[in-house]
């Protein structure tokens, strides 16, 4: 008799584990509980799909903070460049973008799923929506169909049903309470790459919410980064606040106050803007003398009028280290709900190196559910993907080892 694996969850992690496994001879039947698959891989979708980024690849595994040791082996095994060739398998060919982001030709997400679903239902694998996992059966997994509750009886499985972000899309983390039940250690969801709030002035909020602030670097523990971000009725958002949401979601946690340090003039040193504002006339308005002494307009000279001591934008060498290292405070992050990803999930430690849940043998877990996290720029879709290739095979191996026939929750 075949052996049968269940997969809950259709993001990234779950279908590619489901291509690993339907390789293998096993039966897979895999269960999301939304009405499609791939809800937030098209959602990633809409403006360019980032599967993975070019760089070296020592460097792509180190983008993953403190779970960088854990995934080493999956991104090993999996790489960027094995990204680009799984894509090119589908159909899909990839290029380059300027900043070593990867990208489909077609610039959606839409074909490549088209194509992925195709191949694995040729390959026989069951595809079930509308089948959201309420918990676990002595022989299976339960679930709320449409139908009503159903069992499905499986040999092992693989859990892959994200973290806590966006989970209008699913990822919600309801699934929390029956691993914690079973004795799972769990870390609490934390957003990341998020945005965060700022105690803008009711003048500032309604005059510069949705203006993009350019060619800029900020600053934080994670260092010093070029970028761009965009000011919100209640903040700021966008890839360089990204780049640094870590960093300061950590120091909000620590002391309730973090600080983004911008540069609102980074092709200009500190004492060449001092020298041309202070050939400014001195009766000239603030405008004017940052227009025509530092180049600055618009909401960048908002900010500095925001944020600046008044005693400071008068006088040119103070205006100057202003302009070069300007604090931005921020208050909070903005909620979970609204990250582009989580930190947080099932802790490494109740994960063995096949992917096993140690309290729960034969159940396995992939992607963000793990508490890891990344930058934007192809890191998340790559980890995701790695994780749900390794966890399969991990499960694979597992079964091949394991004794037929006793229910997956009780083998040793």
């Amino acid at each position: 008799m075949t052996r049968q694996v269940a997969i809950v969850g259709g993001g990234p992690a779950g279908l590619m584990a489901a291509e690993v496994l339907s390789l293998t001879g096993l039966g897979v039947t895999l269960c999301d509980a939304m009405p499609t698959l791939g809800r937030k891989l098209l959602l990633a979708g809409k403006s360019g799909l980032n599967l993975t980024h070019a760089e070296e690849h020592a460097r792509l595994a180190g983008r993953f903070g403190a779970a960088a040791g854990r995934l080493r082996p999956a991104l090993d095994a999996f790489t960027g460049t094995d990204v680009r060739d799984w894509a090119a398998g589908l159909g899909c060919e990839t290029f380059v973008g300027s900043s070593g982001r990867v990208f489909p030709t077609a610039m959606k997400a839409s074909p490549l799923l088209r194509a992925w679903l195709r191949r694995l239902e040729g390959r026989g694998v069951r595809l079930l929506t509308r089948h959201r996992w309420i918990g676990f059966a002595a022989d299976g997994l339960r679930f709320e169909a449409p139908v009503g509750e159903r069992l499905l009886r499986c040999d092992a499985a693989l859990l892959a049903l994200g973290g806590a972000s966006w989970p209008r899309l699913g990822s919600d983390g309801a699934w929390q309470p029956w691993l914690a039940a079973r004795g799972v250690a769990l870390h609490a969801f934390r957003p990341a790459n998020c945005g965060f709030e700022v105690d803008w002035t009711e003048g500032f909020r309604q005059r510069f919410a949705g203006a993009p602030v350019k060619a800029v670097t900020a600053g934080s523990p994670a260092g010093t980064i070029a970028g761009e971000f965009v000011v919100t009725a209640g903040g700021i958002e966008g890839s360089l606040v990204y780049a640094h949401a870590a960093a300061l979601r950590d120091a909000l946690a620590c002391d309730d106050r973090a600080l983004l340090l911008l540069d609102l003039a980074p092709g200009r040193t500190r004492e060449r803007l001092a020298r041309d504002l202070a050939r400014q006339p001195a009766r000239a308005s603030l405008s004017n003398r940052l227009r025509k002494g530092a180049g600055m307009t618009g909401v960048k000279a908002a900010l500095l009028r925001e944020l600046g001591p008044p005693g400071a934008l008068a006088d040119p060498e103070r205006l100057a280290a202003l302009i070069k290292a300007l604090p931005l405070p921020v208050s909070r992050p903005r909620p979970l709900a609204e990250a582009i990803s989580s930190a947080g999930g099932i802790a490494w430690d109740a994960v063995d190196e096949r992917y096993m849940l140690k309290r729960l043998p034969g159940v396995f877990v992939a992607g963000e559910m793990l508490d890891w996290e990344a930058p934007t720029g192809g890191y998340l879709l790559t980890a995701c993907l790695a994780t749900g290739r390794a966890a399969a095979r991990g499960l694979a191996d597992w079964l091949a080892a394991s004794e037929q026939g006793a229910p997956f929750l009780s083998r040793p």
